[in-house]
């Protein structure tokens, strides 16, 4: 296993709210902004220690509170590769399909919600299987695939350029005038 293709994994518990992830008051500022502030209230270190391919590791009800798509979009600007939890709020995990940011179900047991895997251990992740390893540990976690028009969704960068991509693909009407 490459090193380069290790995130790290930030554990947070039960019940991470919208408000946590792109907090209300700057939600008049741009997306850079309110991703400097993503989770200051529950891990200060977060927005600022962050990189690209991290993993984000949650309990039960993660994204519950508001349908703000910037507590989607905000993971998505830090690089976050993933998020695995318990449990999803319902408007979250749609927005986080239609912005192209996987979000997978993890075991329901044991040592639920980080099920063993220590802060800020460095794991891969692997989309297509659903398995996070984190080879420190001896650690692989099997979590719920995400079913086939999701992962699709994902792969194509959320439902937008899903979309266009779809649209692009389908065959063009005759141009030509009728006679």
């Amino acid at each position: 296993m490459n090193d380069q293709n290790l995130g790290r994994c930030w554990i947070f518990g039960d019940d991470i709210n919208t408000d946590f992830l792109a907090p209300g008051k700057y939600m008049k500022f741009s997306i850079d902004k309110i991703a400097e502030h993503c989770m200051e209230d529950v891990e200060p270190r977060f927005a600022r220690e962050v990189r690209p391919g991290d993993i984000v590791i949650g309990g039960s009800n993660f994204g519950a509170g508001s349908s703000r798509e910037q507590a989607v979009e905000v993971l998505r600007h830090l690089g976050v590769r993933c998020v695995i939890a318990q449990s999803f709020a319902g408007l979250f995990y749609r927005n986080g399909f239609n912005l192209g940011l996987p979000l997978l179900l993890g075991p329901k047991a044991p040592a639920a919600p980080a099920w063993g895997i220590a802060p800020d251990a460095r794991a891969q992740f692997d989309l297509e299987q659903a398995v996070l390893e984190v080879p420190q540990q001896g650690l692989r976690l099997q979590c719920t695939p995400i079913p086939a028009h999701l992962l699709a969704l994902v792969n194509d960068g959320g439902l937008v350029p899903h979309l266009r991509k779809r649209l692009a693909a389908r065959p063009q009407p005759d141009s030509k005038e009728p006679a």
